[in-house]
């Protein structure tokens, strides 16, 4: 009975510590005086970290019908952050479910453009709420708006806009407008920012619904632009909730393909084929790009530099081994491997003595109850060995290089770092 207790305390404080990352607050809308519900709940989740860094800023996502999505998509933005597979989010969710609202809030008339009640909505999210987080908050200017049924088609309208605020749309079964394929074919053509959209549907919403979902995915598969960027899933065996939790995981996946490390297909279709220099180059903007729409600083992952290994090893000769190994220098400065690769580079272009030095800059940094010590000490001893073949077998002029380098190593020991 003790240890029922004592795991039921931990599971209550495990939910009352994530609590604490989640408030609501209610929202007094000028835009949408008048209407059903000008005061709006809003039910906010703000990362731990938020607290740790003020200078940190994070992407943003907008969740309708909170009342049950905001939950499902909070839980899948905290695993995928765990997991490093997208970067921590802020989610903001709009009740919609109080007084039956989402039907105003979202509605469209008979020539698919949204009525007077959803316009209102609309400038509501655009001008008040938008501005109200980013004023609270630090917003990197990477968004989000994820949508289910009519509140997903809703979304759709910033998309269509001559500027739109939105870099990812979740549509989740949408109940799609009737000419909404005409509101995309005058806008997607000519997008030119990368936009994220995902949509999915099932049998489970129905034969005519189905289709007609299944229509406008050949609609954005046509459209012939790099910029935009879309996934399409159909689920056989769901039902309306439990496609809830498969869209969301299978959206954010698709959305922050990006922030993840390179996976095989990523490397196959946009690395596989270029120079050592343009590898370099790619895995250089991927983070760049990280940084800008996302807020995480992260470093050059180890296994992002391992990704494109091959292609500086096999490509052009080894003859950007020297500039891999400095990059590498300049991120894990603690890491034998950037010296490694340098001392590569000058031994496969026979000047010993440097590959030497790097060879033995990178085991100075090995712990000598590393495993690779040893493994690692080979290097030196082969480069030893070539000088000493080309000195005669003169083991004592061999010795005299690890001198004169151990001093060059004392006053240039930031070359190459």
């Amino acid at each position: 009975m003790k240890k029922l207790y004592i795991k039921l305390f931990f599971i209550l404080f495990s939910v009352a510590v994530s609590a604490q990352n989640v408030h609501t607050e209610t929202f007094e809308s000028l835009e949408l005086s008048g209407e059903l519900n000008s005061e709006r709940t809003l039910k906010i989740y703000v990362p731990d970290s938020y607290k740790l860094d003020s200078t940190r800023v994070y992407p943003l996502a907008i969740v309708l019908d909170a009342e049950y999505l905001f939950d499902v998509y909070v839980a899948n933005s905290k695993l995928f952050a765990l997991r490093d597979k997208a970067p921590e989010q802020i989610v903001v969710g709009i009740y919609q479910n109080q007084k039956n609202e989402r039907k105003t809030d979202c509605g469209v008339n008979l020539n698919s453009m949204l009525t007077e009640s959803s316009s209102k909505f609309y400038k509501f999210i655009k001008n008040e709420l938008i501005s109200y987080i980013e004023d609270k908050y630090r917003i990197s200017p990477f968004k989000t708006i994820v949508g289910n049924t009519i509140t997903a088609n809703f979304s759709n309208y910033f998309m269509v806009e001559k500027n739109p605020i939105f870099n990812a749309y979740i549509n989740i079964n949408p109940s799609y407008s009737r000419d909404i394929a005409e509101l995309f074919n005058g806008k997607i053509p000519n997008l030119n920012t990368n936009t994220y959209y995902y949509l999915n549907t099932g049998n489970y919403n129905g034969k005519k619904k189905d289709k007609f979902i299944e229509s406008i995915y050949y609609v954005l598969k046509n459209f012939e632009n790099e910029n935009f960027k879309y996934k399409y899933d159909t689920f056989s065996n769901a039902t309306k909730t439990s496609s809830i939790g498969q869209a969301i995981p299978s959206a954010l996946a698709h959305i922050f393909a990006m922030y993840s490390s390179i996976s095989k297909e990523e490397f196959d279709e946009n690395i596989a084929d270029l120079s050592p220099a343009e590898a370099i180059e790619y895995l250089e903007k991927k983070y760049v790009e990280i940084q800008y729409l996302f807020g995480a600083n992260l470093k050059i992952r180890q296994r992002d530099i391992f990704a494109i290994e091959s292609i500086i090893l096999d490509k052009e000769e080894g003859d950007y081994l020297e500039e891999f190994g400095k990059m590498i220098n300049r991120l894990y400065p603690e890491s034998p491997i950037g010296d490694y690769y340098i001392g590569q580079y000058y031994e496969t272009g026979n000047n010993l003595k440097k590959a030497l030095k790097y060879y033995k800059n990178g085991y100075a940094k090995i712990s000598s109850d590393d495993p690779n010590a040893d493994g690692y000490f080979q290097n030196v001893e082969r480069v030893l060995a070539k000088q000493k073949s080309l000195k005669g077998g003169n083991e004592d002029e061999a010795q005299e290089d690890i001198i004169e380098d151990d001093a060059v190593d004392e006053s240039n020991s930031g070359e190459g770092k």
